[in-house]
């Protein structure tokens, strides 16, 4: 699929990996519909994408969990840009919370949040848009849509405290291989990215010595990754057609102790 032929929808494309991956394909001459929850940054964004693509990008309000908000955002997208071809998943929650502490039990309503808006959010946003997907006319190669979700290193590595972080990735991973063989027959491919320690808001607010502490458990180079890397890559899996059911990590071969 050529980059230009592109309506994207870009999931917690207001921040870090999604606006990143939003920018790229932008950049490229794509189509981009971000959707993300309403924050401080939503108004300021909006505008000044707007002044760099104009008419090629909208903002919408979008909560993944929901199946009645993201429906609503699909038809504003099918109005605005005529179809839907692209889909790529970065909304995500994390905490650090072991499963036992001084203060009792994990939470099990933060367990179960992590894996609503992670796993849960995931699959309603992929299987929404693949309804969509199905109506457009196959490409030159006979392709209707792509999509790509986002696990994580801590799906195979996860650190004490990531039990539900883990889980919720370690589900987006093993999902790859049976949706790309669900919408195989509706010409849909099925990719996933899984990250390791990019810099993304979350570490951004790490002091400086702390980021050169993770930046050291990278094998080679040994920094933290940039989220332009990840958005390079969702950019090669949208024009490689024979990639398909597939899971890359993205660490620079850090395996988390």
């Amino acid at each position: 699929m050529k980059i230009k032929e592109v309506s994207a929808i870009v999931t917690g494309g207001a921040s870090g990996l999604g606006l990143a991956t939003a920018r790229e394909f932008l950049e490229r001459g794509a189509s981009v519909s971000i959707f993300d929850l309403e924050n401080s940054n939503t108004a300021s964004l909006v505008a000044k994408l707007n002044e760099d693509f104009e008419g090629k990008v909208i903002v919408a309000n979008v909560d993944v969990t929901d199946s009645n908000s993201v429906t609503k955002a699909l038809g504003v997208v099918n109005r605005r840009f005529g179809k839907i071809n692209v889909l790529v998943n970065c909304a995500g929650v994390a905490i650090a919370k072991k499963t036992t502490g001084k203060e009792g039990a994990h939470p099990l309503d933060l367990y179960q949040k992590v894996i609503d808006v992670n796993l849960v959010g995931t699959f309603n946003m992929v299987r929404l848009s693949a309804i969509e997907m199905e109506k457009n006319k196959p490409n030159d190669s006979g392709e209707r849509g792509c999509i790509i979700n986002t696990a994580s290193v801590a799906a195979f590595d996860g650190q004490k405290g990531q039990a539900a972080y883990s889980a919720s990735k370690g589900g987006v991973a093993a999902s790859t291989l049976p949706l790309a063989r669900d919408l195989a027959s509706s010409n849909i491919r099925v990719n996933t990215i899984a990250p390791g320690l990019f810099l993304t808001p979350m570490l951004e607010g790490l002091p400086e010595e702390a980021k050169e502490d993770l930046a050291k458990q990278v094998v080679f180079p040994k920094r933290l990754g940039s989220p332009t890397e990840f958005a390079k890559l969702a950019s090669f899996m949208i024009q490689s057609e024979y990639l398909n059911g597939e899971t890359v990590r993205l660490d620079g071969a850090i395996r988390l102790p």
